[in-house]
């Protein structure tokens, strides 16, 4: 402790005078001050004590221009004590006269302080009734009990003592103390505890934070001692950052200021003291983490005036600003003051957010809309929407400035990719960090404009961007809804632009779409969906890939080809740029452009300087032209020949081989004589059978203009097999187009194949001349090699017939038993001429002749006969030639012979067995003299039959009778031989 000071440095004794003589000359002046005290008291002002104590500290410091300090110090024992020790200037009479009047203070004209017009030091009163101020330059002290005996000797104050129960006004008479600061502090103010607020005061002093330095800027450090355990809260810096220390921990608060003064009319009605101190200066401050980022404070924050209030702040950061306070000291006055306080409060909010990281961490600080609040709380948070509303804080995505809420937007819950896309499209675009939909509402109320992709879509259309933009805006648009993405727009390869996906087409790779704009396609450019990324939403939006067969098979692309000559011809585009184009596509296709026959309608370059379809000109120098008549068709350009991929000219349509055209149908086949063709396709099928559904039909073209067939056959054979194979009619097969047409026309030496026969022998011998081919023609053209071969076609038939009464001809034996029946079966029911010769013999014709239909006649025919092969009526109908019936008359003459039965005959037992027989029965007539007319017969039919009793006779007519003609002979040989039955029952089993 310092020295005792025995004079009296702040006039005390001439207040306690003053104060006195008032109380005496008005014991309710008495009587008012004691009120005015008990009501600061019973304000509660034990939660504020220590806050009041660190203010005056500040203020002192603050005085003196130096960093103050402030130690708080709890000592316990009989008599506790709460001591506060500050630097800082010292105390002084005016202080002394201020701690003395109540609603005074000596801090008039003292810019940078912050206490209100000693008011705070009342706080003491909560938790003492005998404070000491100890300073450098004095000591004073308040007693209770010294004003309450100084009172009682006044007696008109006596009785208002005893009305009051001896309640007197502590802080009024001030009177000398001993004593000094210790520590080199300035001052010190020591507080002996009333009983039972010790601990109220040690839960202060635990509960004290480094915060309330925020508040007090000229003290940068507290040491709390209670008990013997310090700690140390210090404050460093300036703002815009302050660290604040308790113990080893630091936390780093972002810290924004405004200063100014109150203008004089609007304090004009306020206290002298207040009149005369107009300074003022907010403070907004929260903590940051390492980065910058702040913070926010807990809810139930309070407004600071700068002490803590009773004003809730909904805001999470630290509002400290003079606001006028009411006579509670608790709660903020509304008014002009407070109005303006409230503006400059905004303006440093927005001063604050502007030094803060341009990051979405800033937005838990702002307002959020809200129903209703303290009346000082929803004026700040109106102030502070309405400053930041136009304050340049929030960052541009894709820019290095800041700009104002007010036309800022924000891509509705966009991932970083798509704001990425969609910057510089977007005026003021956030960064995607700031479009969550939790920050809407904030972000609203500020006047950012929030914007779904439908409108980012409206706004990308008819700018103009690079392809590789128009990528990556695709793929940051996937996943959002296909109805917001309808109306995107896709950049075309032919510099011509897509309102919406749909129906665009995606290149793959490897085609040429920039070479492809004569074909009108809505082709994408291929560097805007060059990805995967890009390409998934357009085929969600209904774009379709493209692949070269899949551009190939457009309706679009067809259609173009096909009116490609008339638009030549009419003045259209420019042939050769869509010639060039369809070279590229078909190039791309490969293979696959096999098989489009329209192809060939692409108007080409001919030779003479005009155009054609590619399917009527022939490659310069080609192997076709050297078969077909000269001039039949045209030459393509050379040059433009030259400058070509052959095989691609090939694909397309221009000849160097005779061409393949397709059809579902034969009315669609574009070849020559197609129409007979299918009639005799309809001839092969069963009589009365349906119309036949149609197989895909393939034919060769221009075989009618062939000049030089031996070339044109050489052709013809290196021709897909598909040229030649057959067409397969409801389960019939019958030759195809190529080879029907080949047949039927003279390509063979002049010569027609289907009236030439295979090489070798075979049953055609004799009746056609041998094809003399080389071995695989001979196997494409399939010359007749049979009988069937030649009676499948009506007019191989009637040839056949034509040439079976050709005497210059042979015919095998065993074809002629049946050739007339088998022509009489295929040409039934035409109207076929007959042949005026017939043939009666292998190597015989002749004119007349009978058809036999009775083969016991034959002994009494005396003209030719025409075997009738088991159809002898309709042979007969065919050859327009009588049966033998129908020419010979008679029976058998003389006497009958004895009839015998058949199964006494010997070897009836072996014909039995050969006619599948158990026992030969009925009967027969041998008759060894049988004629007719005198002519005789070795048999002749009857009941029973006759014979002559040969072994010939009773072997034709048991066949006859049995219906087993062609055993006749079996039969004979079982009747000639009895003798031999075990051998040739043998022989029999033997087969």
């Amino acid at each position: 402790m310092g020295s005792v000071h025995a004079a009296d440095p702040f006039g005390t004794a001439e207040l306690r005078r003053r104060v006195l003589a008032a109380w005496t000359d008005s014991p309710a002046r008495f009587r008012e001050d004691a009120n005015a005290e008990e009501d600061l008291v019973r304000g509660g002002y034990r939660d504020r004590l220590l806050v009041e104590l660190a203010q005056n500290a500040a203020d002192a410091a603050a005085r003196a221009g130096e960093p103050g300090r402030l130690r708080l110090t709890l000592t316990g024992g009989v008599a506790p004590e709460l001591r506060a020790a500050n630097t800082g200037a010292p105390l002084d009479a005016a202080g002394v006269e201020g701690l003395a009047t109540l609603r005074a203070s000596g801090k008039r004209d003292d810019a940078g302080t912050v206490g209100r017009f000693g008011v705070g030091f009342a706080a003491v009163l909560a938790v003492t009734e005998d404070p000491t101020l100890l300073s450098t330059t004095g000591a004073v002290r308040f007693s209770a009990a010294r004003t309450r005996a100084a009172v009682a000797g006044v007696p008109d104050l006596a009785a208002e003592l005893a009305a009051r129960d001896g309640a007197v006004p502590v802080l009024r008479l001030p009177e000398p103390a001993a004593g000094a600061p210790a520590g080199g502090f300035a001052t010190e103010v020591v507080l002996p505890l009333r009983p039972g607020t010790r601990d109220d005061v040690a839960a202060a002093l635990a509960a004290l934070t480094a915060e309330l330095l925020l508040a007090l800027p000229a003290l940068r450090s507290i040491e709390v001692e209670a008990d013997g355990v310090g700690r140390v809260l210090t404050r460093d810096g300036a703002p815009p950052r302050v660290r604040l220390g308790d113990g080893e921990a630091t936390t780093t608060w972002a810290v924004a200021t405004a200063a100014g003064e109150l203008p004089e009319e609007l304090v004009a009605h306020r206290a002298v003291e207040e009149r005369a101190r107009r300074s003022w200066t907010v403070t907004w401050a929260v903590p940051v983490d390492d980065d910058g980022r702040p913070v926010p404070l807990p809810d139930g924050q309070v407004v600071h005036a700068p002490t803590p209030s009773d004003e809730p702040l909904s805001l999470p950061l630290r509002l400290i600003a003079p606001f006028p306070l009411g006579p509670d000291r608790r709660h903020v006055l509304p008014g002009p003051v407070t109005d303006l306080l409230v503006a400059e409060a905004a303006r440093c909010f927005a001063a604050l957010v502007r030094e803060l990281p341009a990051d979405p961490s800033v937005l838990p600080l702002l307002p959020r809309p809200r129903w209703a609040g303290a009346p000082l709380d929803a004026a700040l948070d109106r102030a502070v929407v309405d400053r930041l509303s136009v304050t340049e804080w929030l960052p541009v995505a894709g820019e290095e400035g800041r700009r104002a809420p007010i036309g800022a937007v924000v891509l509705d819950d966009a991932p970083e990719q798509r704001v990425a896309a969609l910057t510089g499209v977007l005026p003021g675009l956030l960064p995607a960090a700031w479009s969550r939909r939790t920050d809407a509402p904030v972000l609203g109320a500020l006047g950012v404009r929030r914007v779904g992709v439908a409108e980012a879509v409206d706004a990308v259309r008819g700018v103009q961007r690079p392809a590789a933009w128009w990528a990556r805006l695709y793929a940051a648009l996937d996943g959002a809804d296909r109805e917001e993405l309808g109306a995107l727009p896709v950049p075309l390869a032919d510099g011509r632009t897509a309102h919406g996906p749909a129906g665009v087409l995606l290149p793959d790779e490897g085609l040429p779409a920039a070479r492809l704009a004569p074909l009108g396609l809505r082709l994408a450019d291929p560097e805007a969906v060059g990805t995967p990324e890009a390409r998934r939403p357009l085929e969600r939006l209904g774009a379709r890939p493209a692949t070269a067969a899949a551009v190939l098979a457009d309706p679009t692309v067809r259609a173009v080809v096909e009116g490609s000559l008339e638009a030549v011809e009419d003045g259209g585009p420019e042939p050769a740029d869509l010639a060039d184009a369809m070279l590229a596509l078909v190039a791309a296709a490969g293979p696959a452009a096999d098989g489009s026959t329209w192809l060939a309608e692409l108007a080409l370059p001919d030779a003479d300087g005009g155009w054609a379809p590619a399917g009527e000109l022939l490659l310069p120098g080609s192997p076709l032209a050297d078969v077909l008549e000269p001039g039949a068709l045209g030459v393509l350009d050379p040059a433009f020949a030259a400058a070509a991929d052959v095989d691609v000219l090939r694909r397309i349509g221009v000849l160097d081989t005779f061409a393949l055209v397709t059809a579902d149908d034969p009315d669609g086949l574009d070849a020559d004589a197609a129409e007979e063709w299918a009639d005799a396709v309809l001839d092969r099928l069963p009589a009365g059978a349906p119309p036949p559904e149609w197989p895909a039909l393939t034919a060769v073209r221009d075989l009618e203009l062939v000049a030089d067939w031996p070339g044109a056959l050489r052709l013809l054979a290196a021709l897909p097999a598909a040229a030649w194979d057959d067409v397969l009619l409801d389960g019939t097969a019958v030759p195809g187009y190529l080879r029907w047409w080949l047949a039927t026309h003279p390509v063979l030496d002049g010569r027609r194949p289907d009236r030439l026969r295979a090489p070798g022998p075979g049953p055609l011998q004799g009746l056609y001349e041998p094809a003399d081919i080389a071995p695989e023609l001979l196997a494409l053209l399939r010359p007749p090699a049979t009988l069937d071969d030649v009676l499948a076609d009506v007019d191989g038939a009637i040839d056949l017939l034509r040439r079976l009464g050709d005497p210059s001809r042979t015919v095998r034996l065993g074809v002629l038993a049946t050739v007339y029946a088998r022509l009489a079966e295929v040409l039934d029911g035409l109207e076929v001429d007959p042949p005026e010769r017939v043939r009666a013999a292998p190597d015989r014709v002749v004119d007349d002749a009978v058809v036999l239909d009775a083969p016991w006649l034959q002994p009494l025919v005396r003209t030719a006969v025409v075997p009738g092969g088991g159809r002898p009526g309709s042979v007969a109908d065919l050859l327009d030639l009588p049966l033998a019936s129908e020419e010979v008359r008679g029976t058998p003459t003389g006497r009958p012979g004895t009839a015998r039965r058949w199964a006494e005959l010997p070897g009836a037992g072996l014909a039995a067995t050969r006619l599948g027989l158990d026992e030969l029965t009925g009967e027969v007539v041998v008759d060894e003299r049988l004629a007719v007319g005198g002519t005789p017969v070795p048999w002749w039919p009857g009941e029973p039959d006759r014979v002559d009793g040969t072994p010939g006779a009773l072997g034709r007519a048991l066949a006859w009778r049995a219906g087993r003609w062609e055993l006749r002979q079996a039969l004979a040989e079982a009747f000639a031989h009895p003798d031999r039955v075990l051998d040739l029952a043998a022989e029999d089993a033997i087969g």
